[in-house]
Order: structure tokens, then sequence, then C-alpha cells
């Protein structure tokens, strides 16, 4: 069973390096050895599972299929011997999270310092997207987003605040040249600093107060895409040219320094926090699973 296994490694090891040069250097084992355990393979199979050529090789049809049906299995013994590792040691490995902006200006701040100086031996790689985004085509081990925004059948848990606003601001120079709104409406006569999808679609302000629900779509003099270049939407009303509406905590310190002043703040509805996401098809990763117990249990 042993060497059954060794050689059926040798052949998932060469087709995904597409070639027994390359496949030696990731493994580890020779080429020849690579060769004589893929010949040992086809034989026990009766059937050819590459095809060879001088200068490259490539999967017949079955071994395509046998390749689709290996790498899912192979991935849950990767998975099941980097869990006993993380019993017996301290996890190792990497971590690949995948977040919004938001989420990386105000949320990982206050999470990742701590976590990555109680494991020193985990690496966290961060992706920002706004956007929807598979997470397991994507790479990530996990993603961060809000309810409305989650994929299915997927396990969620809470990370960070567990309730959340997005405020609606002006500068005092604004407001005392343009007036204070009074009503969301009012927004619409307004210069409002506005948000765009990577679709190209606007992001609609939402208002809510009681059981009444409010969205515009206001006009302004400037339309970014969310990420880092929100910090211009802030700067921008800053410098008084006009409203913006983002989340609380990335509008916080102009609020602070006096440099915004908050307004319609009776229709600004508190909302659930983000949520962290991942799979349940396979056994979590070591670096995946003691950052959930982290985000469970942080440190005082």
């Amino acid at each position: 069973m042993a060497n059954e296994l060794d050689d059926i490694s040798a052949f998932v090891t060469v087709a995904r390096a597409g070639g027994f040069r390359e496949a030696a250097r990731v493994s580890g084992v020779s080429a020849s050895g690579l060769s004589e355990a893929l010949r040992r393979l086809e034989t026990r199979l009766s059937i050819r599972l590459l095809h060879r050529t001088t200068r490259s090789i490539s999967t017949t049809e079955a071994g395509t299929r046998l390749l689709e049906r290996l790498s899912p299995a192979l991935a849950e013994i990767e998975a099941a011997l980097d869990a006993v590792h993380a019993e017996t040691d301290q996890p190792a490995g990497t971590l690949r999270l995948n977040v919004p902006a938001n989420v990386a200006r105000t949320v990982l701040p206050g999470i990742l310092p701590p976590f990555l100086r109680a494991h020193p031996q985990i690496r966290v790689e961060v992706t920002v997207e706004d956007s929807f985004v598979d997470i397991l085509a994507s790479g990530a081990d996990a993603g961060i987003r809000y309810e409305e925004r989650l994929e299915q059948d997927m396990i969620a848990v809470p990370i960070g605040p567990r309730a959340q606003r997005i405020i609606t601001a002006a500068a005092p120079a604004y407001l005392a040249a343009h007036g204070r709104p009074a009503h969301p409406r009012d927004l619409l006569d307004h210069a409002c600093l506005r948000l765009r999808f990577s679709s190209g679609a606007r992001a609609t302000w939402e208002f809510e107060r009681g059981d009444e629900v409010i969205r515009i779509d206001p006009p302004g003099p400037l339309l970014i895409q969310p990420g880092s270049a929100c910090d211009l939407l802030v700067e921008a009303a800053a410098a008084g040219l006009g409203v913006v509406r983002l989340f609380e905590d990335w509008l916080a310190p102009a609020m602070q320094s006096g440099a915004l002043k908050r307004i319609l703040d009776e229709w600004d509805a508190p909302f659930s926090g983000p949520m962290l996401y991942y799979s349940g098809r396979r056994q979590l990763p070591p670096p995946l699973r003691a950052f959930i117990d982290f985000t469970r249990t942080p440190p005082a």
C-alpha cells in the first residue's frame, strides 16, 4: 500500500509540474525514480496516464480524470497531517485572507498584530477586494464579508465589532456655505462624494429610521472605486468639496479632529458586523484554525 501511494504521489507531482525535471526539483526525488514510479502505476492500472514527448508531458484522458479525483483526496491527507503537526507543535504555514477595504482598514489592525505575535511561525497574506469572490477559486483560506455577501454553503463566524454604522458627514465650511441637510432627500441638492463598484454601478446611499427606508442616488463631483482610495473621499470632504458617507470607523479620525461634522445621524441604523467565512468541506489548515481560535478568545 505504501508503494502504491508513493507511485500515485509521483504521478500527481509530474502531472502538476508538467515534466519530470521540474517534478524532481519540487519533490526531491530523481527524474528516473519518478519515471519508474509512473511506469509501475501504469502497469498496475493497465492504462497510459501521461503522453510523453522529448520536450513535454501531458495527461491522457484517463490521466486527467484520475488527477481530478486524486487532488481533493491528497489535499485532505495534507491537511490531516498538518492538523496532527499542529497538535504537537506550534501551528505554522501561510494564512491567506480575502477581505474588503473597510475590514483591512478598521478591523484587521486590531487583530493581526497580536495574532502574529502569538504565532510567530504563521505568515499572513491579505488580498483586499470589495467585489464578491469565490474564496476557494481565489486561493484564499478564508474570506471576510458582511452577511448579505457571504457565499452559500460556508461556515461563518463573527469577527471584529458586532455592530457597525455607515454615517454621513461634511466639513463645517461646506455646511456653512450650503446649509445642513435635514432629510436624506435634501442631499439630492448637495454635492455628494460617491463610491462606484468595479462593475461600474454607483453605490446607492441607503438611510433607515424606524420602519422607513430611503435609497437615493445623489449627484456629486467625485466618484471613486472602493479601496484605499476611500481616503481620497475623506480628504475631499474635509476640504469642503461635498458630503461623504462611509463606515463610521473610517471617518472617526476626521470627526475627532473636527475636520468633518456628522449629519443626519438619526438615519444611521446599525447593522451586523463582518463575518469570517470558510469552507466546511475540508479539514482546516492549522493557520486558519489558530486564527479562528484567536478571534474567539483574543488576549486581554
